[in-house]
């Protein structure tokens, strides 16, 4: 171990790779609430945050797992949950008195159309003020999982096996796959539709 009047340890969780600690603290000083999205093996979270001195305080937030309650029945690890995450978020964040933010997305890289940002275009939709290019939006199509439709009906058309692999789950929930776009839209405004409250702010 490095030793000597100049070494300083690094904090635990900039060496366990988890927290950019200059970025975090560019961010913080904005004054600016946080939109953080993580995306890990299982779900997608998306969250609105405040930073405080005694630590973030959480204003808004929304699991993909929790679609299943408003009637999404595919994966919730894919570009349209990841979307329909990020559009409740929204609207919780609105609910609750915060209509703007800046996109916080940690060690993650900004990749363009992929599920971090397929979440903050949802997010804006619902309504929130959040600085982003559109070019790091993923297509409409894929939003809706109009690319999961197809490529499903082609494996079920062409390779039953391979379908029954990848699918599997879903076709044992008695899921039609190919009805993805239908049920984006169906579960999209059922959360658009919920009522908002008024903030007590």
């Amino acid at each position: 171990m490095a030793t000597g009047p100049r070494y300083k340890v690094v904090f635990r969780r900039r060496h366990q790779g988890k927290t950019d600690y200059h970025a975090r603290r560019r961010m913080i000083r904005s004054n600016k609430h946080r939109l953080v999205v993580r995306c890990t093996g299982k779900r997608i979270l998306v969250q609105i945050m405040q930073a405080l001195p005694q630590g973030d305080r959480t204003i808004a937030a929304a699991d993909s797992s929790q679609l299943k309650k408003l009637g999404w029945r595919g994966g919730v690890k894919n570009i349209p949950a990841a979307y329909l995450a990020g559009y409740l978020t929204g609207h919780l964040s609105l609910n609750n008195g915060v209509s703007s933010a800046i996109v916080d997305i940690g060690l993650s890289k900004p990749i363009s159309g992929g599920r971090v940002f397929a979440a903050v275009k949802g997010a804006i939709d619902a309504g929130l003020d959040i600085p982003c290019s559109e070019e790091m939006f993923p297509s409409e199509k894929r939003i809706r999982g109009e690319h999961i439709a197809a490529y499903a009906k082609d494996l079920s058309d062409n390779a039953p096996e391979t379908f029954k692999r990848q699918f599997g789950k879903v076709a044992k929930g008695r899921v039609d796959i190919t009805q993805i776009p239908a049920m984006f839209e169906k579960t999209k405004s059922k959360i658009g539709s919920s009522p908002r409250r008024r903030s007590t702010k």
